[in-house]
């Protein structure tokens, strides 16, 4: 299996949603709002995903400033693809389209504080979440 990395592709909403509700993700998005994703995928300025052939299978999805701060919004892999390095590499991805002092910052899923410590990341206490709606 070889799996290719790219930011020049367009998912369409419909993608988007089918590798949210492979991914463990799913069951914390909106995959039941298709409008809520249109939005989610055409303002989000930076989109890494993963392909295996012509099948979705990761996203990396961020806001960013490419400079300062990039704000991973979603890192979603499909789930019969997990534990190969495919999330590791999206971020990857992510930080090589970004100047090298560019932080990310993310709200881990409540499972996965575990995994983004092996990445690296450092452990942040004072996020704070204002709820919409």
């Amino acid at each position: 299996m070889r799996i290719e990395y790219r930011d020049d592709v367009v998912i369409s909403v419909d993608e988007a949603i089918d590798l949210y509700r492979r991914s463990t993700l799913g069951e914390r998005r909106p995959v039941d709002r298709p409008d809520i994703f249109d939005g989610m995928l055409s303002n989000a300025n930076l989109t890494v995903t993963a392909w295996d052939g012509q099948r979705l299978v990761g996203i990396s999805r961020s806001l960013t400033d490419f400079t300062y701060v990039t704000y991973l919004a979603d890192l979603a892999v499909d789930a019969s693809y997990q534990k190969q390095g495919i999330g590791k590499s999206l971020i990857e991805e992510t930080k090589r389209r970004l100047k090298p002092e560019c932080m990310i910052v993310l709200l881990a899923a409540p499972n996965a504080s575990e995994y983004y410590v092996k990445l690296g990341f450092e452990h942040n206490p004072r996020a704070w979440v204002l709820n919409g709606g």
